[in-house]
């Protein structure tokens, strides 16, 4: 298995760091707001690969974090944080807040067939582990104080910026970089900031504005957002483990910091491999996130009619470390191809002997840095072929194990008879359809979805299932 390592910017044979055991972690969600669908495809990514890892027989630890304090506005220690900010927006606390976009998140995850991490951590559970880590980078000399907070200082890591390989003095001039006048170098960041004072007296909720605050060695505050994955990484995977995964955006900041304060605490590599997806855009060349106010949802595109596994699908027909550009006529099509897919399984009875040809060059693309899009094309190769559809089922199953499409559980429910009104309809739809009566075919379709079942129209013609969205 090849995977491309963004430290070393080289395709590498992948070997394990302990015998059988791979341990990956992966950023997860600041939950301030709803996931949109540039978040997840990281996580569609990081699914993949540790679906691709246990295919080829290795036991996968992994860890994935919930950042609910500490990552403020701007991300190098500008503003407020973004679940505290949320909460006064809301008029709910930030537990609140932190835990209704949790659950939105896991939600995401199961309507994509994400499997969730063997482990989800969440920040405000792991301070004691923060605190810890602060304390040794203190007595070795890389910390200093200021009037907001605690800061890493960057100069005293010689190798500072490897992994986005970055133009230390270029940043230092560059408008990118904010002016703090404390700050002793303008790539320094917080491992810990103080709560501000509050105005109001005790009697009215205490002495800061902050909801999520911890006493500390330095003062009462709450973690800075890098050394929160720094602690729970090592505390779960010990350090250094085999992969950290997370968006492109990642490198330059959060990442590159996670690496010089680990590195310098502990003397030894953080993580060996750095896997990094890139971003969804969509449209002018701009990627679909909150600050660029194009932030689709998963629910969203469900309201619209698609299936979340469409979307999967979609993300699955670009390599990882492709930009990808998202629009709904692309979604459309990303549908129908699967609605096809679901047709071809439908035409198989039961699952018999499968395609070996196709299923060992279909790992292959995969085991080379995660090709899906090659990896579908060995599929629909294998679709096309003059092999019996119950062969191809079987292979579709097993090809399913990585690409999370449901596939078995669809073909199954398509297997199950209609009730006589759905039968009834749809045959009377297909008429429609055939007589190109296009108005009354979609009133049926409207009263067959009204009652619950789901209208896929394929190149084979018309599927009907029970609707589970």
């Amino acid at each position: 298995m090849k995977l491309f390592n963004t430290l070393t910017r080289k395709k590498e044979t992948f070997t394990p760091l302990r015998a059988g055991e791979v341990r990956i972690y992966t950023c997860g969600p600041t939950v301030y707001d709803f996931a949109h669908i540039g978040n997840l495809r990281a996580y569609i990514f990081a699914d993949v690969l540790v679906r691709v890892l246990r295919h080829n027989s290795w036991r996968v630890r992994h860890i994935m974090n919930i950042t609910d304090v500490g990552h403020l506005t701007g991300d190098r220690d500008m503003g407020v944080d973004k679940v505290e900010r949320a909460a006064n927006r809301k008029q709910k606390t930030a537990w609140e807040i932190a835990s209704f976009y949790t659950d939105s998140f896991l939600e995401d995850l199961r309507d994509l067939n994400i499997r969730l991490p063997d482990k989800l951590v969440r920040a405000t559970d792991h301070i004691g582990p923060a605190i810890e880590l602060i304390k040794i980078l203190e007595e070795k000399g890389f910390t200093y104080q200021t009037s907001d907070g605690v800061y890493f200082d960057t100069a005293k890591v010689p190798d500072y910026g490897k992994l986005a390989k970055l133009d230390i003095g270029g940043l230092a001039e560059g408008a990118r970089v904010e002016k703090n006048p404390e700050k002793k170098n303008p790539t320094d960041f917080a491992l810990w900031k103080f709560s501000t004072p509050s105005s109001s007296p005790p009697s009215h909720g205490g002495e800061s504005k902050r909801q999520m605050e911890w006493k500390s060695p330095w003062g009462v505050g709450f973690p800075g957002w890098h050394i929160e994955c720094s602690a729970m990484s090592r505390h779960y995977l010990g350090q250094p483990f085999d992969i950290h995964t997370g968006g492109v955006d990642h490198i330059p900041i959060h990442h590159t910091n996670e690496i010089a304060q680990s590195e310098s605490a502990y003397g030894v590599p953080l993580a060996k491999w750095w896997l990094h997806n890139e971003f969804v855009l969509g449209g002018d060349d701009l990627r679909i996130g909150k600050s660029e106010g194009n932030s689709l949802t998963l629910s969203d595109l469900k309201k619209k009619g698609f299936r979340p596994e469409a979307y999967r699908y979609f993300a699955l027909q670009g390599h990882y470390r492709s930009k990808l550009n998202f629009s709904l006529p692309a979604l459309e099509s990303a549908q129908n191809s699967l609605n096809n897919i679901y047709a071809a399984a439908a035409a198989a009875k039961r699952p018999e002997i499968g395609c070996p040809e196709y299923e060992k060059r279909f790992f292959e693309r995969l085991n080379d840095d995660l090709n899906t899009p090659e990896a579908l094309a060995v599929m629909w190769e294998m679709l096309r072929s003059d092999k019996k559809p119950e062969s191809k089922l079987a292979s579709l199953i097993y090809m399913d194990d990585v690409l999370g499409l449901s596939i078995e559980s669809t073909w199954r429910e398509l297997s199950k008879p209609l009730p006589k009104e759905i039968e009834g309809l749809k045959q009377k739809r297909d008429s429609a359809r055939s007589e190109k009566n296009w108005k009354l075919a979609d009133e049926l379709r409207d009263q067959i979805t009204n009652r619950g079942f789901r209208v896929m129209d394929t190149e084979h013609g018309t599927l009907i299932k029970k609707d589970q969205q």
